[in-house]
């Protein structure tokens, strides 16, 4: 037998590792039988992997400030997800509401930028702003959801200051990563905290129907819309635009990841399809930009494959839809606005 090619870069060995690798718990299933047994293990297995909560703190929550922008009503507010950390978020309200009448809530997920404020229309001060989430939380409201747009940690007034990052020439995830590495904590399971902790709040506002919760982000928002629902059975459905990938697809863009979207482990359990499995049977669906340069449609639609087998395997196909839109990285919308109606309006 020849011996073993030698190999020297990190590059290299983690392709190698990648192709030889046999996860324990890939997503297989092919009866509602096994779906639930593997369902139990992976999740199991996932929230292992992420570690530790932080401390669980009252919200003590605080509206900064409230603008009336026509037919909606603007809150910026701000709560407290563990005892060092406040989170700032804008809450979007349709006016014209009856007393006591309560509207479907959703959780809009920023992705990397400039943090919440490009979901309102504006950049970090306070002028009219257009990107490639094209204003969501702003239409949302408009077809009759109360949104909120919470700052991940290390953006917008999250930001952490230059010289903590040694910007340009670190990665400001990656330096958050491993700061909060030293304390235990999986930087991505610091963000699902803050939003859980922001669907805690959600559910309390008069305005929110506690049982009809839903989540959609784009690129970083996808991650975070997909792990979120994952693990947080209060999205009753959601739409992840412009992530849906598999690790393979993130190696083969020479490193598509960060800090903030890093998954410890999941290597070694599946893959990120996988992840988005256990958001079935609720509602899910996916936007694939066929011109994305950072999550390319090939690697996206091999993902949303996996996931369509999976809800296919316990006869909920219809629960499980793609937008293939020919557009690149950004928000479509073109199923979105109907896809929550369909799922969280009575």
């Amino acid at each position: 037998m020849p011996p073993r090619r030698r190999i020297f870069t990190q590059e290299e060995a983690t392709w190698a590792r990648l192709r030889a690798r046999k996860p324990s718990l890939p997503c297989k299933v092919k009866s509602v039988e096994e779906w639930q047994a593997w369902r139990r293990a992976f999740k199991r297995a996932l929230v292992k992997q992420l570690g530790p909560d932080p401390e669980r703190v009252p919200l003590r929550p605080e509206v900064i400030e409230r603008t009336d922008m026509g037919d909606y009503i603007r809150e910026k507010v701000v709560y407290d997800t563990d005892a060092f950390n406040s989170v700032p978020a804008y809450v979007l309200i349709p006016k014209g509401l009856e007393k006591g009448q309560k509207l479907p809530g959703l959780l809009i997920a920023h992705g990397h930028g400039i943090g919440k404020n490009p979901s309102v229309g504006l950049d970090l001060e306070g002028n009219p702003h257009e990107d490639y989430q094209h204003s969501m939380a702003i239409r949302f409201c408009r077809r009759g959801y109360v949104t909120i747009s919470p700052d991940w940690r290390g953006f917008g007034e999250r930001k952490d200051a230059d010289d903590f990052i040694r910007a340009p020439h670190r990665d400001g995830c990656n330096v958050a990563y491993m700061a909060n590495g030293y304390f235990g904590f999986q930087y991505l399971n610091l963000h699902l905290w803050d939003a859980k902790r922001t669907l805690d709040y959600l559910q309390s506002r008069p305005e929110v129907q506690a049982n009809k919760l839903g989540m959609i982000g784009v690129s970083f928002g996808g991650t975070m819309t997909t792990y979120t629902s994952a693990l947080d059975d209060r999205i009753k459905a959601c739409v992840i635009s412009c992530y849906l990938s598999t690790l393979e697809g993130a190696w083969e863009r020479k490193g598509n990841y960060c800090g903030a979207q890093y998954m410890h482990g999941l290597a070694a359990l599946g893959d990120i399809p996988d992840v988005a499995c256990l958001i079935a049977p609720r509602p899910m669906l996916a936007e694939i930009g066929e011109l994305d340069e950072c999550f390319t449609v090939d690697d996206a639609m091999k993902a949303y494959r996996h996931v369509a087998a999976c809800y296919k395997a316990i006869g909920k196909s219809e629960f499980c839809e793609v937008d293939k839109f020919p557009g690149p990285h950004e928000f479509s919308g073109r199923k979105a606005f109907d896809w929550f109606d369909k799922w969280l309006k009575d």
